[in-house]
């Protein structure tokens, strides 16, 4: 069986600062579209990849939250990637902590008020 998860949306109030923001955190480039009435900025898609990809989303059916839905996102370097979130505007939440041998993880609120999550694999 293949992993559940194959696209994610994260809600956005201001496109244009949640790109920023998730440019520099990540260093990705998003390419913008309207998808039914909606704004989106789409993360690259690695064809045949590991993971998923997903979207920034703004539309009347998105609200950004510190409750809703955990997005964990994949870095090399959990450190680096919190430095960028934190430069750019985002907040800490959760700190880089050891979760045995699934690797580290953390936590941190981004431009527009979601609670995402990072995942390093041990070395």
């Amino acid at each position: 069986m293949k992993n559940p998860v194959f696209y994610f949306e994260i809600p956005v109030r201001d496109m244009d600062r949640a790109i920023s923001f998730y440019s520099k955190t990540f260093d990705v480039t998003f390419e913008k579209q309207e998808i039914d009435g909606n704004e989106m900025a789409l993360f690259p898609d690695q064809s045949g990849g590991e993971g998923a990809t997903g979207a920034l989303a703004k539309g009347d059916s998105y609200e950004p939250s510190l409750k809703g839905t955990r997005v964990y996102f994949s870095t090399q370097d959990i450190d680096a990637t919190l430095r960028n979130a934190i430069s750019s505007g985002g907040r800490l939440i959760y700190r880089k902590t050891d979760t045995g041998d699934y690797g580290f993880v953390a936590e941190f609120e981004d431009s527009e008020g979601n609670c995402i999550a990072l995942h390093m694999k041990k070395p």
